[in-house]
């Protein structure tokens, strides 16, 4: 038995789905990926066999500079030998705190936590504490928020969520401001907050974050976006900078701190300070984590900001998505498949659309083009472009994407169940296993 079998059947054993997020556990990768990572270096990573891959995951997209980046690491290991927590506020914790508020206009005051589901959680209490209102609106179309109820229940994985619940999430569609404006008409005077992401696998149209802006204005909803991607990758101070948009309410996480577990919720100090302890208000019980302020995540948080001012970072992952869709791009037409595979979003963070026989998004064709890219050492369930991955590793990356293509042209002029080994990729959000 291999390593990578030994401990894939311990984890199955010993941790529910074999993973501690979903978008990690084996059904999301086709049969012959990795099953445990030892080790990650730059944007390298190798298994427990010694299998070395070039990785575009990037831990779902947390690391936006590069695995073990030495002045990132070296920051955070600083702040464990100052005790790594404390029985008060940290120095560090002060510092970062300042530095986030400096860096966005729009941050008046900011919570930190440790993964983004505490954080958006947060930020729809606070609406509800400010407003007064019972409902939320999310967009439909934007995959994930939360791992609690008022997230969860909304989609197809609703178990143990109670209906009563499930009522007070309402859905609208992204580059569709009728159905934002229908939606407030609808419930008008009962919404608290609309919450969506900048931009995901769809950039805005017609100024939609803008209009979405006048309408929140409008309507007396507090206007919340989600900043746990499209932050730190767009631009150091976000997609709301990059689009030009203002919200009340921002939550962060993934590359704020490059890997390290740190996720923060910031905005308009009337509403951030409900939280507070202002005399005579009401108290609002918002964030309280006994590791939210861990001071080595905070140290590699203020370490990370510094390499992003000095080195460009966003230009550099802007410049090498660029090379990549390019690449990508005139493959699938040196192979007459522009039509069947296909890259859509902002080049900063790509997605990538593989097609069936009729032209329409297919898991097994995708299961097809990522397995035998995971065979020439490329482990790309999506494109997450970190500051490390440089001109050789794109070139490599298109070298074996030009031998996988060729696999997925023969499987699409044929059975494609005949190329595909083991599994069909699934996806995280479906009602049963």
């Amino acid at each position: 038995m291999s390593k990578n079998e030994e401990y894939g059947k311990k984890a199955h054993l010993l941790i529910p789905a074999g993973a501690h997020t979903y978008s990690r556990t084996d059904e999301v990768f086709p049969d012959n990926a990795p099953r445990v990572i030892e080790r990650s270096k730059g944007v390298h990573t190798w298994d427990v066999d010694g299998n070395e891959y070039i990785d575009y995951g990037m831990a779902c997209r947390s690391v936006t500079i590069g695995y073990d980046y030495d002045r990132i690491s070296e920051a955070a290991i600083r702040q464990i030998h100052n005790g790594n927590t404390a029985s008060k506020a940290s120095k560090i914790e002060v510092e970062a705190a300042e530095e986030m508020c400096s860096l966005f206009p729009w941050v008046d005051m900011i919570k930190f936590a440790k993964n983004g589901s505490t954080v958006t959680t947060a930020a729809t209490k606070l609406a509800r504490a400010y407003t007064g209102k019972k409902y939320i609106a999310r967009c439909r179309e934007h995959s994930f928020f939360s791992y609690d109820d008022w997230f969860i229940g909304s989609t197809v994985t609703d178990a143990g969520i109670p209906q009563e619940i499930k009522d007070l999430t309402l859905q609208f569609s992204f580059n569709d401001i009728a159905s934002v404006k229908k939606l407030f008409e609808q419930y008008k005077g009962e919404i608290a907050a609309l919450i969506m992401e900048p931009c995901d696998s769809e950039e805005p149209a017609d100024n939609f974050l803008q209009e979405v802006r006048k309408l929140c204005t409008e309507y007396g909803v507090v206007y919340i976006l989600d900043e746990m991607i499209t932050g730190f990758r767009w631009d150091l101070q976000g997609a709301c900078k990059y689009y030009g948009v203002e919200p009340d309410l921002v939550t962060f996480g993934k590359g704020m701190a490059n890997g390290f577990s740190v996720s923060a919720l910031g905005g308009r100090r009337e509403i951030m300070d409900l939280g507070g302890l202002t005399p005579g208000k009401e108290r609002v019980f918002l964030v309280s984590t006994t590791h939210g302020a861990e001071m080595s995540s905070l140290g590699a948080l203020v370490e990370t900001i510094k390499v992003y001012k000095e080195l460009n970072v966003t230009d550099h992952i802007w410049d090498m998505g660029r090379k990549l869709v390019d690449g990508l791009n005139e493959i699938a037409k040196e192979y007459s498949l522009q039509d069947y595979f296909y890259t859509q979003g902002a080049e900063c963070s790509p997605n990538f659309v593989v097609c069936d026989k009729d032209k329409k998004p297919s898991l097994e064709y995708r299961t097809v083009f990522c397995q035998e890219m995971i065979r020439r050492g490329i482990l790309m369930p999506y494109i997450a472009i970190a500051y490390q991955h440089g001109e050789k590793e794109i070139d490599q990356t298109l070298d074996a994407a030009r031998a996988a293509m060729r696999i997925y042209s023969d499987a699409l002029n044929g059975d494609v169940k005949q190329f595909i080994v083991g599994n069909v990729i699934k996806p995280v959000f479906r009602k049963y296993n």
